[in-house]
């Protein structure tokens, strides 16, 4: 039997949301349990951003990527579930080579992979890893979903379009049925929330299920903002700004590290905040019209033209004295922390929004895919009620009552 400290290995699916809060994990078993850890990623996205990200992890926490996997077969408008859930299969023998060799080195106790992952399981059950745990980097409302999902598509005839909004026909329905098959065989779930956001939902979670994991809300894991050197140049720039401003003044916009608007609601965007006079800090990226969201998916945080180029007329030159614009990424942790920032328009990405309501920010939602128009719902309900049959409102919240201030 292996000696040391206990060693737990990560699998991050591509998409720094799945990145982030597993490296913020990994980082307090370090800090609070005296383990050590290894951060498994992709060759599909090392891009330059999560490279900064894994170079800034203490000692305790090593990362490894796998290797590429040819994926050319596929088709190019594959949905991103799709692609991430097809990698991770394709990868299968090299993770089980890469567990086993870690089991050699260190006591590997246990596995955790995000919920596109699951088939890692099979991996870690080869390599003799005993205990495997699914992570789920979203939140409690979406996990119950998820959970239901199988039932659902066995029960329900047609379309869930006739039923409401989901449609099963979309290309990554089976595959997503195919993973919440398999969050049943995890030792335990791991939640990246809390019970003070969720309480009615984590009160039901708690209850223990038979078949079904018991579940640990463990967040809010979020990226910390000091995390980033100081003498990056986008912390430099966006700190030197915002020291300059009252505070509670700035609007802060971002849509997340693959979230992109189409050419003319970014046109539309841009005019609003001209005419609006209100101080803003908008990280801004190419329009979704060059692109699939896979491409940014997997380039998180880095347009591949220069976003300005599709920004009104002469807006740069007009907005110099209220605005500060940013090209596809900025420290956004420092940013929601500091103190001349009064309100965040966000995606409503469950990272964005959990680093939102620890550091107080009111928030203005404008969900684009994936779960956002469902935590865009859970987050105004308190305020608006008759939302839950509208899941594209945008409505401000009020976060300044969570106790993470």
């Amino acid at each position: 039997m292996k000696t040391g400290p206990p060693h737990v290995t990560m699998l991050a699916t591509p998409g720094m949301d799945h990145l982030i809060p597993l490296a913020e994990l990994a980082k307090r078993l370090a800090s609070r349990h005296g383990a050590t850890a290894t951060l498994i990623t992709f060759a599909s996205t090392a891009s330059a951003t999560q490279r900064a990200l894994l170079a800034s992890l203490p000692p305790s926490v090593a990362s490894r990527p796998l290797p590429p996997v040819d994926l050319s077969d596929l088709p190019r408008d594959a949905d991103i579930e799709t692609l991430m859930s097809e990698e991770c299969a394709r990868s299968l023998p090299a993770l089980t080579r890469m567990l086993s060799e870690l089991r050699e080195t260190a006591r590997l106790v246990a596995f955790v992979a995000d919920q596109f992952g699951m088939d890692a399981f099979d991996a870690a059950r080869d390599s003799g890893v005993r205990t495997r745990c699914l992570f789920v980097p979203m939140n409690l409302h979406v996990l119950s979903l998820v959970l239901r999902l199988p039932d659902l598509a066995a029960s329900v005839s047609g379309e869930f379009r006739d039923l409401a909004e989901p449609d099963r026909s979309n290309p990554s329905y089976m595959v997503m049925v195919h993973l919440a098959k398999r969050y049943r065989e995890a030792d335990a779930i791991l939640v990246n929330s809390f019970h003070a956001v969720e309480p009615e939902v984590a009160q039901v979670l708690r209850q223990p299920e038979p078949g079904r994991p018991p579940v640990y809300p463990i967040g809010p894991l979020i990226r910390q903002s000091g995390a980033i050197p100081p003498s990056s140049p986008p912390r430099a720039a966006c700190q030197e700004w915002l020291d300059r401003q009252p505070a509670r003044s700035v609007i802060f916009v971002s849509f997340g590290s693959a979230g992109a608007l189409p050419k003319e609601q970014m046109h539309q965007l841009a005019l609003g905040l001209e005419l609006s006079g209100q101080r803003f800090l908008w990280v801004v990226r190419s329009p979704s019209d060059e692109g699939t969201l896979c491409d940014n998916y997997y380039n998180a945080a880095e347009s591949n033209k220069d976003p300005f180029a599709y920004l009104p007329e002469g807006f740069l030159e007009r907005t110099k004295d209220v605005g500060l614009l940013v090209q596809s990424w900025a420290p956004q942790t420092q940013v929601l922390a500091h103190m001349a920032t009064g309100g965040f328009l966000t995606h409503c990405g469950w990272n964005s929004t959990l680093e939102s309501l620890v550091h107080g920010v009111p928030m203005l939602a404008w969900p684009l895919f994936a779960e956002q128009r469902l935590n865009a719902v859970m987050l105004a309900w308190p305020l608006f009620p008759e939302l839950s049959n509208d899941a594209t409102t945008c409505s401000a919240i009020d976060a300044t009552s969570v106790p993470y201030k």
